[in-house]
């Protein structure tokens, strides 16, 4: 991955100007398919224009840590998202990464830290700060549910903690959430559910949905038919509400515990006014627009899947999520096949190993609702004439199996 910084255009690019799902890198443009601004509304105008009203009453930054000044804007969104999620009590950090690095810990404390191995790094890097607190961290895959179990009861440690994504960043699929509930009550163990990417996209399913992403938005655990019931789950706003902050949606025991525990609740400065204004103001396009969103959301990711099955190229996609990754059977060329990208005007997100298996080394697409459906159509074309000049893996290949 280091191999690639400064040698190649795609990996970390400066852009210089945005129009729409447009920017322009230098004097070239692409078509973005690597924002995770899933819902498009980084671009809606009634979002943007909640900001100055914001800035009027709050100035730019209160830079208080919450501990010693606690603005009303966080308790106010911090109730707006517990009744969306439908849980008890949700407390605000920074970013998700600094929940991961924090919270993880304090949970944890001199227990286990049962790590799904495809989990989000940040997932891993939490946990291995755990382990410096005393924690032991043990790996373990979903697609080996018994062995897991085998793992926890030889466990003799405490408190227990399994962490796994809600929507995984790569494959865009979601856990098997009632086996793990199951296996998390049977073994007394709290599960930690990063839903970075499933929050706002996904949702409670209804009769009268208008796709099935579900309805209004309110995370995976409750699009599964799961509860908070010795769950945790970490979600995001920098995904689909295009603001710079975080939550952890838990009981109020383990709230408050966070609130000594938890480092950024003492020590950090808060995310910008800007974000309080874009979240709040994203809540209630949520409440009035979020499903028919979600549903052209749905549309334009279909089409895309669709397209990439007709090549007859492998995706682990199973949910119809708009993460969409397309792996190369030769992970030696992942350079040239970027670069062939961006000079196609295509931006995607290369993903190199050790990021992922090196079987499943290729690029890794991010729908959005703002993208047209002309630049789907430009994708796809532009994905036909990559898989012609590279090896793009075939869906015949089938995908990496193993245990852990």
């Amino acid at each position: 991955m280091h191999r690639l910084r400064g040698r190649v255009p795609f990996w970390d690019p400066v852009i210089d100007e945005i129009d729409g799902r447009r920017i322009r890198v230098g004097d070239h443009w692409l078509i973005d398919f690597a924002s995770c601004n899933y819902l498009g509304l980084d671009l809606e105008p009634e979002i943007m224009a909640a900001v100055p009203e914001y800035l009027a009453r709050w100035g730019t930054h209160p830079s208080w840590c919450r501990l010693v000044g606690n603005p009303r804007l966080f308790t106010e969104l911090e109730q707006a998202l517990a009744e969306l999620l439908g849980a008890e009590d949700t407390l605000l950090f920074p970013t998700v990464s600094h929940i991961h690095f924090s919270v993880l810990p304090a949970l944890a404390g001199a227990g286990a830290v049962f790590v799904e191995l495809r989990a989000h790094h940040t997932i891993h890097e939490g946990a291995r700060m755990a382990s410096t607190r005393g924690a032991r961290v043990i790996r373990f895959r979903e697609e080996n549910l018994p062995g897991l179990a085998r793992k926890l009861a030889a466990s003799d440690r405490n408190p227990k903690v399994i962490c796994v994504d809600g929507v995984n960043s790569m494959t865009g699929n979601g856990p098997p959430l009632a086996e793990l509930t199951e296996l998390a009550r049977a073994y007394d163990a709290l599960l930690y559910i990063d839903d970075a990417h499933g929050f706002g996209v996904l949702g409670e399913r209804s009769a009268d949905e208008l796709s099935p992403y579900g309805s209004r938005g309110n995370g995976t655990v409750r699009h599964l038919g799961g509860d908070y019931d010795g769950l945790v789950l970490v979600g995001g706003l920098s995904k689909a509400y295009s603001s710079l902050l975080a939550f952890v949606a838990c009981p109020p025991e383990i709230r408050h515990f966070l609130r000594i525990a938890a480092g950024p609740y003492t020590y950090s400065g808060p995310p910008p006014v800007a974000s309080f204004a874009t979240a709040q103001a994203g809540l209630r396009f949520n409440a009035i627009r979020g499903d028919v969103r979600r549903a052209d959301l749905y549309r334009r990711t279909s089409r895309v899947l669709d397209g990439i099955h007709a090549l007859g190229l492998e995706t682990r996609n199973e949910t119809g999520f708009p993460i969409i990754e397309v792996p190369l059977a030769d992970p030696d060329l992942i350079e040239p096949l970027g670069t062939f990208l961006f000079n196609r005007g295509i931006l995607a997100t290369m993903v190199p190993y050790p990021i992922v298996p090196r079987r499943e080394t290729g690029f890794r697409i991010s729908v959005t609702a703002a993208n047209t459906d002309a630049e789907i159509e430009e994708l796809l074309r532009v994905i036909a004439a990559a898989a012609d000049r590279f090896p793009l893996r075939r869906a015949a290949d089938g995908p990496e199996t193993g245990d852990g």
